[in-house]
This record gives structure tokens, C-alpha cells and sequence, in this order.
């Protein structure tokens, strides 16, 4: 199983013919993404052709979507057209958009978060500034690297990417059913409690492992939900235990406001909900293989 995305996927690459686009379609076809078009306007009727495999391009997410049945949509498309990009995916009904550009304004992902929850929310946001997300063995969305882990029992849910990989790989010998890197910007599409709850209803995934970091309150209002909706285990870290206080640190959106956001108030939510969370991601590791031997 997985959530938000199987091998019956059918992928397009908004910004493919870019040099960042052609080389991460390139790592998505490797993994056996089922990479059906890009989408430039300016190359439509054109194709390219990628190790013996000849991906079409098309003048619009719509166009695409009729010719070729795309239900997913990975986005590199600089910061600057980003925000009609994903405007044009949300207009076009695609059910899943995979935001990958990082540096976009946050006015703008005001703007399409917005828009997107007007139109009925048809289209699922992940991120902006993401990894997007992978389901082992059967596709991969985004710049998860695909050769770190193999198919398995536990889900994981991120903001953010290096530790999406550090993580998948420290539990590599276990698996994963999907790991979804939702973005540390302020305003992001999808939250921990959306991966939440869709590895509590998938009947494959075993355990949860949440990384958070320090600004917000995203962690707080996932362990509020855990402790109501999830049964399964979840185990948690949160990136920042050693940030200098007072200090705006990295991702946009770790700002710290008084004790709220901090590492340690982050933690305590978390383990006042059942959660047991980890000082660094290789003891998150450690508590995820205990809970699972559990």
C-alpha cells in the first residue's frame, strides 16, 4: 500500500525541460515513475528523449491531463512563475500537485493554498519547498533519492528533506510504505496531521516516525491530533534541540515566539500524546525498531 502515490501513478513534470526539471525526471524514471509528459508552453509538440525513453511535451497542465490521463503533477518551476504554475495545476483538476521549488514568496503560497481551498480543494498541495515523496518500489515524486531504502511497514512524514533521507536511511532494513517530505516553509499544503491520517487508514503501514523542527506550532497541533485519531505507534523528532535561543533559524518558517515553537515544548506535546521522541534522529531510529519489536 501507500498514500498519495502508487506505481499507477501517472506523473507529469511541470518545468521538465529545465536543466533541474531533466535531471530529476531522469532519477524518477530510473525508480520507475510512470513519467507521462512535461508541460512547457514554449516546447509543446516536442518530446525528450531520456535514455531510450521518449517523454512528450505538452502547452498546458489540461492538455496534458487529457492526453495522457496524468493524475500527478512535480513541480520546478522557478520561484518567480510558481505561483501561476500551481494556479494552472489547480485549475486544471489535478488531483495531486508536488511542489518542489524552494525561495517562493510566501505571499504567493498564501495565494495558491488559497485558491486551492476555493476551487474545493480537487487538488492536493504538497509542499512548496520539499522533497516531495516517495513510495518504494513503486514512484517517486519530487528529489528523494530512490536507491536508500526499500519497500516496507513504517511511514514517515517530514519537514524536512535531509532528514526525510537520513531517516529512510538509518531504517532501511525495515521500509517504508511511503515517506512524504511536506516542506518547512510557513505556509505548506499538506500537514503532518493530512500524512497522518492517511497512514493510520493505510492497512500497510505498521508505524509512524513524524519530523518536525522548532518554530509554529505544526508539532503541537499534530500531537493534539494523535492523541484523538491515531492508534497505530508514532515516534517523533524534532530538529533544533541545540538552536541558539531568540535566534530565526534556517527554514522560513522556524521562528520561535517565547517557549511556543521551541524543540523541548515541541517535545513535551508530543510525549503527553503517547509519542516517543528521539534527541537525535539516529535515537529516533532506535525507538522506531523498538516499537516495532514491541
Amino acid at each position: 500500500m501507500a498514500i498519495f502515490l502508487t506505481k499507477d501513478s501517472k506523473v507529469i513534470v511541470q518545468g521538465m525541460t529545465g536543466a533541474t526539471g531533466m535531471k530529476h525526471t531522469k532519477l524518477m524514471l530510473a525508480d520507475g515513475t510512470n513519467i507521462v509528459g512535461g508541460v512547457n508552453p514554449r516546447k509543446a509538440g516536442t518530446s525528450v528523449d531520456f535514455d531510450g525513453t521518449e517523454v512528450p511535451v505538452f502547452g498546458s497542465v489540461k492538455e496534458a491531463m487529457e492526453k495522457t490521463g496524468a493524475d500527478v503533477s512535480v513541480l520546478f518551476v522557478p520561484p518567480a512563475f510558481a505561483k501561476a504554475a500551481v494556479v494552472e495545476a489547480i485549475d486544471a483538476e489535478i488531483p495531486l500537485a508536488v511542489v518542489i521549488t524552494e525561495g517562493i514568496a510566501v505571499h504567493d503560497s498564501a495565494a495558491f493554498w488559497a485558491y486551492a481551498s476555493a476551487k474545493g480543494n480537487k487538488t492536493r498541495i504538497i509542499g512548496p519547498n520539499c522533497p516531495g515523496l516517495i513510495t518504494p518500489g513503486q514512484s517517486n515524486a519530487g528529489i528523494i533519492p530512490g536507491d536508500i531504502t526499500k519497500p516496507g511497514k513504517i511511514g514517515l512524514v517530514s519537514k524536512s528533506g535531509t532528514l526525510t533521507y537520513q531517516m529512510m536511511y538509518e531504517l532501511r532494513d525495515i521500509g517504508f510504505t511511503s515517506a512524504v517530505g511536506i516542506g518547512g516553509d510557513p505556509v505548506i499544503g499538506t500537514t503532518h496531521i493530512d500524512a497522518l491520517a492517511a497512514f493510520e487508514a493505510d492497512p500497510e503501514t505498521e508505524l509512524i516516525v513524524m519530523i518536525g523542527e522548532i518554530g509554529g506550532d505544526a508539532e503541537e497541533r499534530a500531537a493534539d491530533f494523535i492523541k484523538a485519531n491515531v492508534t497505530k505507534p508514532v515516534v517523533g523528532y524534532v530538529a533544533g534541540f541545540t538552536a541558539p535561543e531568540g535566534k530565526t533559524m534556517g527554514h522560513a518558517g522556524a521562528i520561535v515566539s517565547g517557549s511556543s515553537g521551541t524543540a523541548q515544548a515541541k517535545k513535551e506535546a508530543l510525549e503527553a500524546a503517547g509519542v516517543k521522541v528521539g534527541k537525535t534522529p539516529s535515537e529516533t531510529a532506535r525507538l522506531a525498531r523498538a516499537a516495532l519489536s514491541a
